[in-house]
């Protein structure tokens, strides 16, 4: 097998491509600045061809800067809807994001060590690491239980102490048995789940935390009840 390779300096330059932002609300415009292109033949006789770009994109609403990686192959073809076919293109962004996942507002007010557990899961769900986005969304729910003092030899035990004591309601403790039962699968089984069922458990967990933590502080800056009115 032969193979040659060429490299290209700014071969798509101010390029603009639809990706998630990292801070902006779903998908936006982003400008390449920089970017290397590789071709390479990976074999004349089959005319197998291989493309690589290497970018630093900029996007065009809030100015983040990010990185982006971008292969295609002369082999896989995918219809273009127009009775054509283009190539069916992959990527890979840096640092990784989901369209829409921000995290939490005020999410730096969640304690020190909740807090650390929240930014490697929602990093992991970014990245589209399924089992290990599992196993946080479950220390998340231990995490929150061991600081609120929750009672009981298992989790599920202390899911439902968190009942009587009135941190969640009979509703809620449901939901994170659920979420319980995704994270032990994670855990024990080495089960990934599906990018939407991730997503919809995470949404739980940040209610989670917003209704345990971060609302009882906004409600803190209200102005507190007149006795005399």
């Amino acid at each position: 097998m032969s193979r040659f390779a060429s490299v290209e300096l700014n071969g798509t330059q101010n390029k603009e491509i639809w990706l998630p932002c990292s801070k902006c609300d779903g998908q936006t415009s982003h400008k390449v600045m920089l970017s290397i292109n590789t071709s390479e033949v990976v074999n004349p006789n089959d005319e197998f061809n291989f493309w690589e770009d290497y970018e630093v994109v900029q996007c065009q609403g809030c100015k983040t800067i990010s990185f982006r990686n971008a292969w295609r192959a002369s082999v896989d073809l995918i219809p273009d809807g127009e009775g054509g076919y283009e190539f069916n293109e992959q990527e890979i962004i840096y640092p990784g994001r989901v369209a829409g996942r921000h995290q939490l507002r005020n999410s730096l007010q969640l304690p020190s060590k909740i807090l650390g557990i929240y930014n490697e899961t929602h990093a992991a769900l970014c990245n589209e690491l399924h089992v290990l986005t599992g196993m946080g969304i479950r220390a998340l729910i231990e995490a929150v239980c061991k600081d609120k003092s929750a009672t009981g030899v298992s989790l599920q035990n202390k899911i439902d102490s968190l009942v009587s004591v009135g941190v969640l309601t009979s509703d809620g403790a449901a939901i994170l048995h659920s979420l319980r039962n995704m994270g032990n699968d994670a855990a024990h089984e080495v089960k990934p789940h599906s990018k939407e069922e991730l997503n919809v458990a995470f949404d739980v967990v940040e209610n989670l935390l917003e209704s345990v933590y971060l609302l009882p502080l906004k409600a803190k800056k209200l102005p507190k009840k007149n006795t005399n009115s």
